[in-house]
């Protein structure tokens, strides 16, 4: 089987790179080429447009940042669909609009493609550790206050977060992303302004449905208030910061001894 590949960013080039490691011919797209390197110094071939790697490709899966992003790779003119043939399957992994895949699956219906909605969550670890899981959640403000009550109250976070990982509290974002948090590493494993996306995305559905989720609006309006102190290119859990910022406790750039309790 013939694998296309669009997207390698701190995501998709991992995921991609699973994909290489099974056996599996890959053809790559990439709008900055540089960011595909990896992956073509392993083997992989490069295309030079999306549609250039559906017509070398009996499945192909996207792994972009924005519904703008997925409607040209996959519906623009030198989209995957324009080059994907008749039996072959397109998998998006984006975090998408439903109405977009619905779109997209309408028109690959009609020239005999089928198309999958398939986005993933996990992270740049679960990237690289081929742990990627379609999950909804809501754990990483529940694991930045945590950590913020524990520094405001001097206990050690070594040891709070070595206490409760392992119990009932524990939880995949308490695992893997608060010894980041400890570490002020803030990488993004997924950038703020990205999951500012999908939780509009979430959001607008909601409102379609008529539901009410407050938990899910003020995830959002944290998460834009702290894309608006500068933090938008940060990892989500970069969240710690915005809410230290809103109790004025001192969160530094470096690890330091805590305060002590009040």
């Amino acid at each position: 089987m013939r694998v296309g590949w669009i997207g390698t960013g701190v995501m998709g080039a991992p995921m991609c790179g699973h994909l290489m490691a099974s056996g599996y011919p890959v053809t790559v797209f990439n709008r900055t080429r540089e960011r595909a390197r990896s992956l073509l110094e392993r083997g992989a071939a490069w295309a030079d447009s999306p549609q250039a790697v559906a017509q070398n490709a009996d499945v192909v899966f996207t792994m972009v940042g924005f519904p703008d992003d997925v409607r040209e790779v996959v519906l623009g003119p030198a989209g995957t669909l324009a080059g994907a043939a008749r039996g072959s399957v397109l998998v998006d992994m984006t975090t998408s609009e439903p109405s977009l895949a619905r779109e997209i699956h309408a028109a690959a219906r009609a020239r005999g493609v089928a198309s999958l909605d398939a986005p993933v969550s996990g992270g740049d670890v679960g990237a690289r550790e081929a742990r990627l899981s379609i999950m909804v959640g809501g754990g990483m403000v529940a694991v930045a206050e945590a950590l913020l009550y524990a520094h405001r109250a001097g206990l050690d976070l070594s040891t709070v977060l070595q206490s409760v990982s392992g119990g009932a509290a524990g939880s995949w974002s308490l695992t893997n992303y608060a010894p980041r948090i400890l570490a002020r590493d803030f990488a993004p494993g997924f950038r703020v302004d990205h999951f500012i996306k999908d939780l509009g995305i979430a959001l607008a559905e909601a409102r379609r449905m008529r539901l009410a989720l407050p938990g899910l609006a003020l995830a959002e309006q944290l998460y834009l208030a702290l894309a608006a102190q500068g933090d938008g290119r940060q990892g989500t859990h970069a969240l710690v910061l915005a809410l230290a910022r809103l109790s004025g406790v001192e969160w530094s750039a470096t690890p330091s001894a805590p305060p002590p309790p009040r």
